[in-house]
């Protein structure tokens, strides 16, 4: 992939599309750690434009296994017409080899089970400031499988006089996102139960010795025809990465 801009170009319409419907669950950033030798670590840290900030770390225990730990949070528009709040814990196990010629690609492969907790509020403005119209709660269990490619571009590039490392990849997850709880204005309501294909696509530079930054964007697609647990949040963030 010489030219990542064309992906990036690709998806924006898909982005913008999904963007503008609602729902109760943001996915959080899928974790991409390129592993390649037994005792590699990572951790990362994502933000996206509305607060949502996911955190991942992960370490290879062999030569091909890799444990996995994943995190975000978001409390978003506390003062405005929505206010939303969602924490959401995962875990998993995955497999992890070197592939091509150069052994510069990394091939990634990641099942786990998570649990999080949503909260949403409608609101309007009154002489008195905000005030809910509509609440919706959700407890929730997720399980995700997702497969990563990755490359480490042959050639550094040169930028503010130093010349830096590219690397760039894909990671598809596909997630099965199941209500435990749901409840609007506080009385128990039909659970709804979804499953998720979320393509994304990053690139990362390297700012010193095993510190990236990292650009990440893509979209989820629902599979099912739900009213609330349904697509509605893209992937777009920035964040930092650091392998060691």
């Amino acid at each position: 992939m010489k030219h990542p801009i064309k992906y990036v170009l690709a998806v924006l319409p898909w982005i913008v599309l999904f963007s503008s419907c609602s729902s109760i669950y943001m996915p959080n950033v899928p974790a991409t750690p390129m592993l390649k030798d037994i005792g590699d670590g990572y951790i990362a840290a994502h933000v996206n434009p509305k607060g949502n900030i996911s955190g991942s770390i992960a370490v290879a225990a062999t030569n091909h296994v890799a444990i996995l730990g994943n995190g975000s949070y978001v409390d978003h528009g506390e003062k405005s017409n929505t206010h939303f709040n969602q924490w959401l814990l995962e875990g998993g196990l995955g497999y992890f080899t070197k592939i091509g010629k150069e052994k510069r690609q990394v091939l990634e492969l990641y099942g786990g089970y998570g649990v999080g907790a949503t909260s949403e509020a409608d609101k309007r403005a009154t002489v008195h400031g905000y005030e809910a119209v509509e609440s919706r709660e959700m407890d929730f269990n997720k399980i995700f499988v997702q497969i990563n490619y990755s490359s480490t571009r042959k050639q550094k590039i040169n930028i503010f006089g130093n010349k830096r490392e590219l690397n760039y990849g894909t990671a598809i997850r596909l997630s099965r996102i199941a209500m435990d709880r749901f409840q609007i204005d506080e009385i128990d309501s039909p659970t709804e139960e979804n499953f998720f294909v979320e393509p994304v696509f990053y690139t990362r530079m390297s700012l010193t010795k095993g510190l990236q930054l990292q650009y990440t964007n893509g979209f989820n697609i629902g599979l099912n025809n739900n009213e609330y647990l349904k697509a509605g949040n893209a992937v777009f963030t920035l964040g930092i990465v650091y392998n060691f």
